[in-house]
């Protein structure tokens, strides 16, 4: 793969990731982590791998509302990713803010953070490998999530 198709690939399940969230698309978005660790607790998070794994987390920590959404927005920016072809690996750094607005409530911004992927050259298609997410400011997340991210 050249430079471009590197970056393409990477964009592609970057933006992707946010796309299937804000949809509700929690399969979708667990097929991500097919062969990949998720933590969504810090770098200091065990995590968990695989499809199943991460789509029982999803389910059981993200509020959908009867559209079947969970009624956000991920903005995803300021995406550098890094690239070993030679080795088939690459890295990203990106960082994330979700917007929210549900009835009874006005638009807002509910969390902001970073995600650190890292990501592999299989077959000659890129792979998600591993997602940290950082949560840096943490605003309202009752509309958001049905747990307590810090008590789950």
């Amino acid at each position: 793969m050249t430079a471009p198709d590197v970056r393409s690939a990477v964009e592609r399940i970057v933006y992707g990731y946010a796309d299937r969230v804000d949809a509700g698309d929690f399969v979708g978005l667990a097929e991500l982590f097919r062969d990949a660790t998720y933590k969504g607790g810090g770098p200091d998070d065990p995590g968990v791998v695989g499809t199943d794994a991460v789509l029982a987390i999803q389910e059981r920590m993200i509020r959908r509302y009867p559209d079947g959404t969970p009624r956000t927005k991920h903005v995803t920016t300021n995406l550098v990713i890094d690239a070993d072809e030679v080795h088939g690996t690459a890295t990203a750094r990106s960082y994330f803010t979700v917007l929210q607005q549900v009835d009874d409530h006005p638009l807002e911004i509910v969390i902001a953070g970073r995600y650190h992927d890292q990501f592999a050259c299989r077959d000659g298609a890129w792979h998600l490998t591993e997602r940290i997410i950082y949560c840096d400011l943490i605003g309202d997340l009752s509309r958001h999530l049905t747990v307590d991210p810090f008590r789950a």
